[in-house]
């Protein structure tokens, strides 16, 4: 039994009459169907081209903007970066002196990396493919010099924090060397000690700050008390003074020559000096002698003088 396949691999040819058929209705196809199917096709082909084109060319344009936008943020991005270290710690380092660093040199160099024009930053402002090209290679180029620019500052921000942080420490080891026993908490200077080797800034201001404050204090207390001191040899030299010339004027008076009386006794009649025991002499005694008036006489605290008056605390009359 044959197979379907050998059935019709064994198909006779044609016969004479169906071949005949087969050109006849050739023969009669209209002339015009053949330009026509052409046409049909090249208009195919090109419409088909066209839609094709459309779509590439959109495709391409999608590519570029989306290109774009990433050197955009690239871009914006380290232009970021640049002006937050412009604006914040370079604008800081500044206003540091040249004496508050350990070489001036760094604060020139900053000075010198922030001295730059830097390039405008406009995204993707084109509307065609090359347009958004060129707009590419303008990002790229503004990322890449901030990039670079940004890093020199930061070299050039950190040399000026280093030479701050060496001038900062060199000062302290002088104020810690200098503060020795001058101080009136010792503490302090431990403080600042760890702060040194801990090169912390900020510690060492604070610590620094510290020390000083108890070198004033130190000195108050010694100042107040060398005054204290100062107003107690005072006291005790002007009463040693006050008894030095209360001194002098006792030697003065003992040094001068005793006052004493010593009646004198003139004998003779009672008509120059003495006069009657109860009435006293008739020329100048203002008093006479119990005696019996046998003279009379008169004494100051000298000696005594004829006729005089003596005194009550001499004669105790």
């Amino acid at each position: 039994m044959k197979t379907e396949q050998e059935t019709e691999t064994n198909t006779p040819p044609p016969t004479n009459g169906e071949t005949a058929a087969v050109e006849e209705s050739r023969r009669v196809r209209p002339k015009w169907l053949v330009p026509l199917v052409a046409g049909l096709c090249a208009l195919a082909l090109v419409v088909a081209g066209g839609i094709g084109w459309k779509i590439w060319s959109d495709r391409r344009l999608a590519e570029a903007k989306a290109a774009c936008a990433t050197a955009s943020d690239a871009a914006h991005g380290a232009m970021n970066d640049w002006n937050t270290l412009v604006n914040g710690d370079a604008a800081d380092l500044l206003e540091v002196k040249a004496d508050q660093v350990k070489d001036a040199k760094t604060i020139d160099a900053l000075k010198t990396a922030l001295d730059v024009e830097a390039p405008e930053y406009e995204g993707c402002v084109a509307d065609g493919k090359d347009g958004l090209e060129t707009a590419i290679d303008e990002l790229d180029d503004a990322a890449a010099w901030y990039e670079k620019h940004a890093g020199s500052l930061k070299k050039a921000v950190d040399a000026v924090n280093d030479s701050k942080l060496a001038k900062t420490i060199d000062t302290a080891k002088t104020l810690l060397e200098s503060s020795n026993g001058n101080v009136q908490d010792d503490k302090t200077r431990e403080e600042l000690s760890k702060a040194i080797e801990a090169k912390d800034e900020a510690a060492i201001a604070k610590a620094s700050k510290a020390v000083n404050d108890s070198i004033a204090a130190k000195q108050k207390a010694d100042e107040e008390a060398k005054a204290k001191a100062q107003a107690e040899a005072d006291a005790k030299a002007a009463a040693a003074a006050n008894a030095q010339t209360q001194q002098q004027q006792y030697n003065y008076q003992q040094s001068q020559p005793q006052q004493s009386w010593t009646p004198s006794y003139p004998y003779g009649g009672g008509s120059t000096g003495g006069g009657s025991g109860t009435t006293g002499g008739s020329t100048g005694g203002s008093a006479g002698s119990s005696y019996g008036g046998s003279f009379g006489y008169s004494s100051g605290y000298g000696a005594a003088t004829p006729g005089g008056t003596c005194p009550e605390s001499v004669c105790g009359v």
